[in-house]
């Protein structure tokens, strides 16, 4: 725990330096797309750690100088597969963000959506010392939260306070500087598979790039899609991504719940390209121009041509009606909204008082998706757009780039988190996260 404390506060330091130097960038590795941004940070308040991503709409400590996009290699349910492969696209979208900015970064924050996510809700509490409430008395009662055996494959990723409450009172942000005898708190804990990420960073290190943070990308769709007062009443993001489809439940402006569907986009291009017998770039093609997840008494009269070059004049020149494409797309789109349902039940999503839903991701963008989601998922259900970014090219600010906005956010304006309160050394717990140190220290 020692060891995972100060390396996560070695990652903190690591990130305001680049940020005191002006200059970061973002990586967002995802299935389908590999984009990169180069943040230039200007104004006083370059760097604040304890107003956390409630308000953010509206700020611009920092601007997109630098965007580049490309087509994801080696990545399968987010994770990578083939490590050369994903170096060499990582490497070409730095380049080309670099080249548009005009300058060399060598720190980058990242995020990723497979390495299957586990939430786990800790809680602990303190008698204080004396009667108002200090930043080492919040310190102590986050070093009480005992944490369970993750196992010794599993990294923590991210640690934040989500709840507090002093004495009787009890749904508090920040206790600081209140009266009271008796501080309690609850905190949300996110692991992920060891070996994923150990991956990712090898492979960023290949780059010659340094890493100076590491974020969900179920965590940072959802700070960038949900508006404030989503975050506050509770509401779920759904990140349909290519290969992965992100579930993160948000409550009072903080994270409670996350997980991951191994099935995105992709299944349904695959499932395109078997059921018309075409290659998978003309399946991706047909999708984005034609696809649809609900059939309408027009579709069977609506003919969609399907131009291949297998030299059978015959075969090269079929149609095929959209209904027919309809019917390979929506058993898909259902599984993975059934499965996305399971999760949220296992969440217990419905006891929230608001039950917003926000879908999110380059999926997301299926006509008709919204309508069948909302019978499945619920009423409440919605398409979101990531929050507009200062000098974001027009062309980022669809859906598909709700993880790497969300990761602006994140770098420019981070939660508070465990290992962001100077822990005294003797409170630390003989248990808590024991297991989770080995990552950070072979790496930091």
């Amino acid at each position: 725990m020692t060891e995972l404390y100060q390396s996560q506060r070695a990652m903190r330091r690591m990130r305001k330096a680049a940020m005191d130097r002006g200059v970061v960038a973002i990586l967002d590795v995802g299935s389908s797309k590999i984009a990169c941004l180069v943040l230039r940070f200007d104004g006083p308040d370059r760097f604040n750690g304890g107003d956390g991503v409630g308000s953010l709409a509206g700020q611009s400590s920092f601007r997109v100088i630098g965007a580049a996009t490309t087509r994801s290699r080696g990545v399968r349910f987010g994770e990578i597969d083939t490590m050369a492969e994903t170096e060499r696209a990582i490497r070409t979208a730095v380049q080309a963000a670099q080249k548009m900015a005009k300058l060399r970064v060598d720190h980058v924050i990242a995020c990723m959506s497979g390495a299957t996510p586990r939430s786990y809700g800790l809680n602990g509490e303190i008698d204080l010392a004396e009667s108002v409430v200090t930043e080492n008395d919040v310190a102590r009662v986050l070093a009480s939260c005992d944490a369970p055996d993750f196992g010794q494959d599993r990294e923590v990723l991210h640690a934040q306070p989500v709840n507090f409450a002093l004495d009787h009172r009890s749904g508090m942000g920040d206790p600081r500087g209140q009266i009271g005898n008796r501080l309690a708190c609850d905190m949300h804990v996110l692991t992920a598979d060891a070996t994923v990420l150990q991956n990712l960073l090898y492979c960023i290190k290949r780059c010659d790039l340094e890493l100076a943070g590491l974020a969900s990308s179920a965590y940072v769709s959802g700070i960038s899609s949900l508006v404030e007062d989503e975050q506050e009443l509770g509401a779920a993001c759904i990140d349909l991504g290519g290969g992965t489809t992100g579930v993160s439940i948000f409550i009072k402006k903080h994270m409670i719940f996350a997980d991951t569907v191994r099935l995105g986009g992709d299944h349904i291009t695959a499932d395109i390209s078997k059921g018309l017998q075409v290659p998978l770039a003309q399946a991706e093609r047909i999708k984005t121009f034609s696809g649809g997840a609900v059939a309408t008494g027009m579709d069977d009269r609506d003919m969609i041509e399907i131009a291949g070059d297998s030299g059978d004049y015959e075969r090269d020149r079929r149609q095929v009606s959209r209904a027919e494409l309809i019917g390979i797309m929506r058993p898909r789109i259902e599984e993975i909204l059934e499965d996305v349902r399971a999760r949220l039940d296992a969440a217990g999503f419905e006891h929230l008082p608001s039950q917003q839903i926000v879908l999110t991701g380059g999926g997301c963008q299926i006509p008709g998706l919204d309508g069948l989601a909302s019978r499945i998922l619920g009423q409440q259900v919605r398409l979101g757009r990531p929050l507009r970014v200062q000098g974001l090219p027009q062309a980022a600010t669809g859906s598909a780039f709700s993880s790497a906005v969300g990761l602006c956010l994140f770098a420019a304006h981070p939660q508070d988190e465990w290992w962001d309160f100077e822990m005294p050394m003797e409170r630390y717990p003989a248990r808590s996260l024991r297991r989770a140190v080995r990552w950070f220290r072979d790496n930091w």
